[in-house]
């Protein structure tokens, strides 16, 4: 059996036994915030440029938002599809919200959206014939990526 080196994950599981919200004090890959949402990249995307949005407000589902928080994380939806659409050309995307444990939200106290780009021909068989999902830039390179189409570059 071969091994895939990912030292980056560690910072996940060793930190999985704190259950403070990531979402109430994000601090890496944060792409953007607005008066009352903000925009991170996933640190373990499904693909390649994976973003959530999400409230700045601890909410757990969409019936608790204000009217204005609810405007304002759809208008950050919607200019990080831009974005995405302008810097990394994706055929299409998943779009969607987690809301609770059982629909899979490893922070269910705390809403938010999935942004997924996806490309013609992007599955293969690595994930069911190993295990691992490539996935072709780094956080890095994606948050430089994201930052500088904020810049005007």
């Amino acid at each position: 059996m071969d091994n895939l080196w990912a030292p980056w994950r560690s910072k996940y599981i060793y930190s999985r036994k704190k259950k403070k919200c990531v979402f109430c004090d994000p601090k890496d890959y944060v792409l953007e915030k607005t008066r009352c949402s903000f925009s991170m990249l996933n640190i373990y995307p499904y693909n390649n440029g994976h973003v959530m949005v999400a409230p700045l407000r601890h909410v757990k589902s969409l019936e608790y938002l204000k009217a204005e928080e609810l405007v304002d994380l759809m208008d950050l939806v919607v200019k990080t599809k831009k974005v995405l659409d302008k810097k990394i050309k994706p055929h299409g995307y998943n779009i969607g919200l987690n809301i609770g444990k059982a629909a899979g939200a490893g922070f269910a106290g705390h809403m938010h959206i999935h942004i997924v780009p996806r490309w013609t021909g992007d599955t293969n068989f690595m994930p069911a014939a190993s295990g691992t999902k490539v996935i072709s830039e780094s956080l890095g390179v994606m948050y430089k990526i994201y930052k500088s189409s904020l810049r005007g570059r």
